[in-house]
């Protein structure tokens, strides 16, 4: 008998751009998920981050890319979405102490709440967002029970969960890694780094600034993965040519 194989799951993957939620997509995709890549123009500092999204997903074989569109610097109150100063050259200790002021208000519930609507209509049951412990640490909506909370809520509020049963389930592959972990990983499953954005704060030139919180535990993580970071960076105002 000819056996036809099943055709993969689908899944709705947040895409920032950045080197997590591209790793993030990579691994979905080598657990035979059908990626449906998410990405948001919300107002934040610049559009660096979608453009590398938009090649990323390319390079990685997305079914589809949605770039939703809203703007997030009508409420402010991160240094994303306003005219807050992004931190720069913080001592890496002081970087999972408190809540930095790079978190944006509610950012992952509402993008969870967008990627939960386009998952319900792909009649997808699976959610992959790149969270990670060196976030969570800082930012309240980038926690395990964080998550769990989101998920149950989530099957409480859809027609898929409530009349289907079809029971939504929200992946955090990298929720427990170091960031030297991640890059590994990547690695091994092709991701091509040299796509990616993290900066918050890039030049006018695109280049990253090498000293924000994100360029920093990045290039810490490059370091410790015993790696080199293919992307350029600005030369640093302290350190000689």
């Amino acid at each position: 008998m000819i056996q036809i194989p099943a055709a993969p799951r689908r899944a709705a993957v947040l895409l920032s751009g950045g080197l997590d939620s591209a790793t993030t997509l990579a691994i979905a995709r080598a657990e035979g998920f059908a990626c449906y890549a998410l990405s948001f123009d919300y107002g934040q500092r610049h559009r660096r981050e979608l453009d590398a999204a938009r090649r990323i997903a390319a390079a990685l074989g997305a079914e589809a890319h949605l770039v939703v569109a809203f703007d997030l610097r009508a409420i402010g109150g991160s240094a994303l979405t306003s005219e807050l100063p992004v931190p720069k050259d913080r001592p890496l200790a002081a970087l999972a102490e408190g809540i930095p002021v790079t978190y944006v208000p509610a950012r992952n519930t509402i993008f969870l709440s967008f990627a939960l609507a386009w998952a319900e209509t792909l009649a997808a049951s699976d959610i992959f967002i790149g969270v990670n412990a060196y976030d969570y640490s800082g930012y309240p909506d980038c926690r395990p029970e964080y998550l769990r909370a989101y998920e149950t809520m989530a099957n409480l509020a859809t027609r898929a969960g409530v009349e289907a049963g079809r029971r939504l389930t929200i992946h955090a592959p990298l929720i427990e890694l170091t960031k030297a972990q991640i890059i590994r990983r990547g690695l091994a499953l092709g991701v091509d780094y040299r796509l990616t954005h993290s900066c918050y704060d890039p030049t006018p030139e695109g280049l990253a600034c090498g000293r924000c919180d994100s360029c920093l535990l990045r290039l810490k993580g490059f370091a410790e993965a015993g790696a080199t970071d293919p992307i350029p960076y600005a030369p640093r105002p302290d350190v000689a040519p």
